[in-house]
């Protein structure tokens, strides 16, 4: 009899499936986030309120080294760049400043099969299908370096939504990962941001003044806006969404800041006509440099999806270069 019971007992317990099962026929309505299966349901809470989540010592150590080693071999032109687009800071390329002293930024490094390590990284992956589903592609992808010996306007990062940047929607299926490679403080250029931003729409974007960094583009005119700054260990990974209003501060130190970012996209995501309204001064920008390296009759998604990468899934309309706008 006692084996009886202890056996109907542990049959009447829902398992760690049946409870996810339960979990997602949940009452409650979601807008930004797709499952639990991976997030807590007071970290969705957490996502859908503000817009933003960060999770402690998520990445390895051994990962963001690589990756480190990786940029510095761009950085003392190591490795070949073709493929890549190397930014460099305005105030620094009329000094003596090489390498990791003079270079701030890399992008597109999504065949990079040493840095797409941390595209693909597992952990940060789960996450990022609980928030947009499981069909995923990399769409963008950024190591920040902030040297040391910048002036502060071409350092910081202005206010800005990264969905300014992006012809692909909805909103609700893209985000962003933002990893420290080293500790991260206000003294040394801290991401910041302003909470609950992500329930809004997408602003005007255009160059500050003084602000001088190829596609530097911010939102003016909303200083008095309440932020939140995000100072980091190393590890530490913050995602958020497109229409998060955020930036970054100079970098006041002697030392370096370097950060690693991807941008994920559900892969079924469609792509819009962006000519003619607000975001028509980012994709002339972007098709005046895609001419400039030889590529005149280009379109804007085109771009978009011939540097994007399947992460996980099925092939969607990322991989799809038939469709017309």
């Amino acid at each position: 009899m006692c084996n009886f019971i202890h056996c109907m007992s542990r049959l009447l317990q829902p398992n760690k499936s049946v409870l996810i099962l339960l979990n997602k026929m949940s009452t409650k309505k979601y807008k930004y986030t797709k499952d639990n299966v991976y997030l807590t349901d007071e970290q969705r809470d957490f996502y859908e309120e503000n817009g933003y989540i960060v999770f402690r010592n998520l990445v390895d150590f051994d990962l963001l080294d690589e990756c480190k080693n990786r940029f510095l071999e761009y950085c003392d032109g190591k490795v070949n760049t073709v493929h890549m687009t190397i930014m460099r800071d305005m105030s620094l390329k009329h000094t003596d400043a090489k390498g990791e002293f003079l270079i701030n930024k890399i992008q597109d490094f999504n065949y990079d099969d040493a840095l797409f390590k941390y595209v693909a990284f597992k952990p940060m992956v789960d996450i990022v299908q609980s928030i947009i589903g499981s069909n995923i592609t990399s769409a963008h992808t950024m190591l920040i370096n902030k040297p040391p010996n910048s002036k502060e306007d071409t350092s910081r990062h202005p206010l800005h939504q990264d969905l300014h940047y992006f012809p692909f929607r909805p909103a609700e299926l893209i985000v962003a990962s933002w990893t420290a490679m080293e500790k991260v403080d206000e003294k040394n250029g801290c991401l910041f941001l302003v909470p609950g931003s992500h329930k809004g729409t997408l602003l005007k974007h255009e160059y500050p003044p003084n602000v001088t960094n190829v596609a530097y583009h911010g939102v003016l005119g909303l200083e008095h806006l309440p932020t939140v700054n995000l100072p980091m260990e190393k590890g530490d990974t913050v995602f958020f969404h497109p229409l998060v209003l955020h930036g970054s501060g100079p970098n006041l130190t002697k030392g370096f800041r370097k950060a690693i970012s991807a941008h994920y996209a559900n892969t079924n995501c469609y792509f819009v006509n962006v000519t003619g309204t607000l975001q028509d001064n980012v994709e002339k920008e972007i098709l005046k440099m895609a001419k400039s390296k030889g590529y005149p009759n280009v379109t804007f998604d085109m771009i978009w999806k011939v540097k994007s990468r399947i992460v996980r899934g099925e092939p969607g309309k990322f991989q799809n270069f038939d469709s017309q706008l």
